[in-house]
This record gives structure tokens, sequence and C-alpha cells, in this order.
């Protein structure tokens, strides 16, 4: 789906200001309330935004802990036994199919580094996991952007 400038400042919106209504948002920017809720329902049916739900922080939960983890599983299973697997084992919180030496990239969270020891070998428990390499992350600067990628896409229509 393209989007234009206009769907661009009706997300950039409502991240700024979450619980807005619709109508301070037409209010803000100045378009007719049915205007901006057709462009988001339209936004919504084409899977531009996928999700008006809260986004947990896991370290402000009490799971400080992240690791990205390269993951090569057993062929014969197939990935969704595997998937069905990992997803079992709730600090993971992504699994990506990828290219390359490894099979998926896993993404988890932890209580501390002895507990993401726990949780790589439940995931090795799983049978269906063969090696894992692990990172754990000791900063985060950028997370979940696609605001500027969805803005610069609206500037290109």
């Amino acid at each position: 789906m393209l989007v234009d400038a206009l769907d661009a400042k009706i997300v950039r919106f409502f991240t700024d200001s979450p619980r807005s209504s619709v109508l301070e948002a037409s209010r803000v920017l100045r378009v007719a309330r049915a205007t901006v809720q057709s462009r988001i329902d339209r936004m919504i049916e084409n899977g531009v935004i996928g999700s008006w739900v809260p986004q947990p922080d896991p370290a402000n939960f009490g799971f400080p802990v992240v690791a990205f983890c390269s993951v090569t599983i057993t062929q014969e299973i197939g990935h969704d036994a595997i998937i069905q697997s990992l997803s079992a084992i709730p600090e993971i919180i992504e699994v990506h199919t990828v290219t390359g030496n490894s099979d998926l990239m896993v993404r988890i969270a932890a209580r501390s580094n002895p507990d993401m020891q726990r949780v790589l070998d439940a995931m090795i428990a799983t049978k269906s996991v063969v090696r894992c390499s692990s990172v754990i992350v000791l900063n985060s600067h950028i997370q979940g952007r696609t605001l500027p990628l969805l803005e610069a896409a609206a500037k290109s229509v």
C-alpha cells in the first residue's frame, strides 16, 4: 500500500500521543474526523498499522538482559514444529527465519546472565536446536523504529 504525507502525519500524531482520540487528531492535523478515521481504517486493513496494543518493555518488569541468538535447527521436523516448541519459552520474544550460517535469529529477554543460560538450555532441550550462538546486548540505541521509514515512504509518493 502506498502511504502519503497525511498518512504519515496521522501515524506520527498517534505515535507521539497514543492515548489521543481521532477527534483530537483531526483538530491538530486540521482535517475532518472522518478523514482521519478512514485513513486509520485503511492503514489497519492493509497492515501498515499492525497493532494498537501497548509495547511492554521487558527491562522494566524484571528482564533487563537481552541477547540475540543465531540458531541452527534440525531440518527433519520442519520450522512449524520448532517454532511451536520455542514459543513455549516465554523469554523468547522474537523468532525470525534467516539466511546465512544459521536458520533462525531469536531475541531473548532474561532476568540475569545465569537466567539467560537457563533459557538457552531450555532452547537446546527442545531437541530441535542443534547449535546456538548468542550475543548479549550491552546497550540499546534504536529499537522498533519504523516511523522514519513510513515517513520516507510517504515522501516518495
